[in-house]
């Protein structure tokens, strides 16, 4: 399954990114706890999907195992550390087609916040 996190594409299907013991850990958190996480990590650091692609997948399945259907999701954090309440998190189902549309881009080195934003979030098309 592909991922979308603010402008990454990662490919969930690859080895999970936590050990089984911690994937059994993992069932018990509700989707609202996941997203005050993810919006603590980006609060912290707005840039996360690129310095830390380790910490930023592990997110994105988890986002992905707590919401069906849900493939794309932006955090958008105004600065580093910031408070946790500025950080905006949006989520959405994407087409199969959109998604890989959008990893074949980034494979080429053609995705980046500006191409992801016009293509799934529309928050600069004002």
């Amino acid at each position: 399954m592909l991922f979308l996190l603010n402008d990454v594409v990662f490919d969930l299907d690859e080895a999970c990114p936590a050990p089984s013991h911690d994937v059994r850990r993992f069932e018990s958190l509700s989707f609202d706890y996941v997203l005050e996480m993810g919006c603590e990590l980006f609060a912290e650091d707005p840039l996360l999907h690129r310095t830390d692609p380790a910490r930023a997948r592990r997110l994105a399945w988890l986002i992905a195992h707590k919401a069906e259907g849900v493939n794309a999701a932006l955090f958008a954090a105004p600065d580093a550390g910031c408070a946790l309440e500025l950080v905006e998190p949006r989520f959405c189902a994407l087409p199969e087609p959109i998604i890989a549309q959008l990893h074949a881009r980034a494979a080429h080195g053609r995705l980046n916040a500006a191409v992801a934003d016009k293509a799934v979030w529309g928050r600069m098309a004002a």
